[in-house]
């Protein structure tokens, strides 16, 4: 039986917002170990606080400290904390129902296991020893027996206050390619480009996906497209990505390899990138140990007709 092929594959993009007055002032009461919600017109607390009533759309912007003492409202365990999770030992999910708000905050509690935890319990906020304006700046919650904190009544009016954040996007996961994903990368190994080929209505697919996403039926007949192609169209890439040891600005095309049914993507090299156009034909630049093209480069030949690629674009 041929071997599985699997590898573990990341994505991950830091994600760059401001912040409007009301999550300025949560966040900014946070560093000050000061919790925060917003009054709405009902009278009704709400934390997080939100710029806007959730049931009249009203803009809210009455902002209320509330205590760091709380009740557990639900809670779910959590057996096996991942990386960038509050703690990393296991603990419980927890929606805290801090005194003085109408709605809960959905944290971490700090726990030695499932049976130390209970709907209706008490708990504090335990602060994180360092804070910088952010949700994190609340390390966990701890169980509390005492009696509830009483707020000192902070209006959101702090000084340097917080007016953005960066939250890191990351998904982990392991990718298995499939028979006809494999094959197409074992050809790459060997410096060929294998499609499959729709036995309805006969577009070679690149890379395969073991069916013809537009007929619905599995395809087997490989076909070898390439190595040449057309660029369909591109974009210029003036955002430095990270661990990505390319110079901006840099192009990254779709290109039509001959034979195929449908655009790849890839690197545009060898020119300037102010150079490249629609119907340039290219050719593929492997990397040294072969196992896919660097970059694309182009072949010399004239452009290719509009006509011969419109249908890819």
């Amino acid at each position: 039986m041929p071997e599985v092929l699997k590898a573990p594959l990341v994505v991950e993009f830091p994600f760059t917002r401001s912040l409007g007055p009301v999550q300025s002032a949560f966040l900014t009461g946070l560093r000050e170990k000061v919790v925060l919600g917003v009054r709405t017109a009902d009278g009704r607390t709400l934390v997080p606080p939100v710029e806007y009533d959730p049931v009249t759309a009203e803009e809210l912007s009455d902002l209320v400290e509330v205590a760091p003492t709380g009740t557990v409202t639900t809670w779910a365990w959590n057996h096996e904390p991942r990386r960038g999770q509050p703690l990393g030992t296991p603990f419980a999910w927890v929606l805290v129902k801090l005194d003085g708000a109408d709605t809960a905050l959905l944290h971490a509690l700090d726990v030695p296991g499932p049976d130390a935890v209970r709907t209706g319990m008490r708990v504090r906020v335990r602060w994180a020893a360092e804070r910088s304006g952010a949700i994190t700046d609340i390390a966990c919650f701890e169980p509390h027996d005492g009696a509830p904190d009483e707020p000192a009544g902070r209006d959101g009016r702090f000084e340097d206050m917080v007016t953005g954040i960066v939250a890191p996007a990351r998904l982990d996961y392991v990718y298995s390619p499939g028979r006809a994903q494999a094959a197409y990368i074992a050809g790459l190994a060997e410096r060929k480009t294998l499609g499959e080929r729709c036995p309805s209505c006969r577009k070679v697919y690149v890379p395969p996906k073991g069916a013809c996403p537009t007929c619905g039926v599995a395809t087997s007949e490989q076909v070898e497209v390439g190595p040449r192609g057309t660029v369909t169209t591109y974009c210029i890439v003036n955002i430095k990505a990270k661990n990505l040891d390319i110079e901006v600005p840099y192009v990254y095309a779709h290109i039509a390899l001959d034979g195929a049914g449908l655009a790849l993507h890839g690197r545009i090299g060898g020119i300037p990138y102010d150079e490249v156009r629609m119907g340039l034909r290219v050719e593929p630049v492997w990397s040294e140990d072969g196992r896919y093209p660097d970059h694309y480069r182009p072949t010399g030949e004239p452009d290719a007709d509009y006509e011969t690629y419109k249908e890819m674009l």
